[in-house]
């Protein structure tokens, strides 16, 4: 998948904040071996190798196009990887820390990956993940009615993304029973105040629509396009519009 590092960081201040509040729940350690999945640019997990001075962290990606952006800074203690976070838990590394915002909406089976995840870590390794709600998200609500209508169904050969993000119960759940204490899990809103309905669609356009817009070209990509701006101008009828962009923040430490 085609990540774009300039449509992405585009709202770079606005992605950011739930990385500081996930990151705000961490509890530094002596010699912590901690890995980031899904870091992008390597920006955040440079802060995090910042943030604990005494932890090394492996920043890990499927994206080359994102990890161009993390060549310059690497350090002694901040390394990173081209990988999937499928192919980073069939290495079977252990871990102090497994850090991720904004990245584990995009695999598959939350029911099955979370237990292999919480199953890397060290005795008191602490788990701390972010994702937005997808299920809950006007924007991706708003692009899931519109892939399942016609001609776009057609376009897309019947393709879907459905969002692999559970509910809070089922989280709790899975944290638990793998074994997690001081279990913290909590849903927050970041609102996006948008001045235009071209702001709100740039903000999805670096994300969830990517699956979608790279497999359509020409005049098919333009009316997908085209079609789904008008389906936000009517979901947002009045502006300065606000986005109450939902957000699951998870955290707990292995016994």
């Amino acid at each position: 998948m085609p990540w774009n590092p300039e449509i992405y960081n585009k709202f770079k201040d606005i992605r950011y904040q739930p990385f500081y509040d996930l990151a705000a729940l961490i509890k530094p350690a002596n010699g912590m071996k901690a890995i980031d999945l899904g870091c992008g640019t390597g920006e955040q997990t440079a802060i995090l190798a910042d943030k604990f001075p005494a932890a090394h962290f492996l920043g890990v990606d499927s994206s080359a196009e994102m990890l161009e952006k993390s060549k310059s800074l690497e350090t002694e203690r901040l390394h990173f990887r081209k990988a999937t976070t499928e192919e980073t838990l069939n290495a079977g590394e252990k871990w102090d820390l497994i850090f991720s915002n904004a990245a584990l909406q995009w695999s598959n089976d939350h029911g099955t990956l979370f237990p292999k995840l919480i199953n890397l870590l060290n005795r008191d390794g602490q788990f701390a993940v972010q994702m937005p709600v997808q299920p809950e998200n006007k924007l991706n609500k708003i692009l899931i009615e519109l892939v399942n209508e016609e001609p776009f169904k057609t376009y897309l050969k019947g393709y879907t993304r459905d969002s692999p993000v559970l509910s809070i119960d089922e989280y709790a759940q899975l944290l638990f029973d793998g074994g997690l204490e001081n279990i913290q899990i909590m849903q927050k809103v970041y609102p996006i105040i948008a001045n235009d309905h071209d702001t709100l669609y740039n903000f999805i356009s670096g994300s969830a629509l990517i699956p979608y817009i790279e497999r359509l070209e020409g005049e098919q990509k333009e009316l997908f396009i085209k079609t789904y701006k008008e389906r936000i101008a009517v979901s947002f009828p009045k502006l300065p519009a606000i986005y109450s962009f939902k957000r699951l923040l998870l955290y707990g430490i292995k016994a």
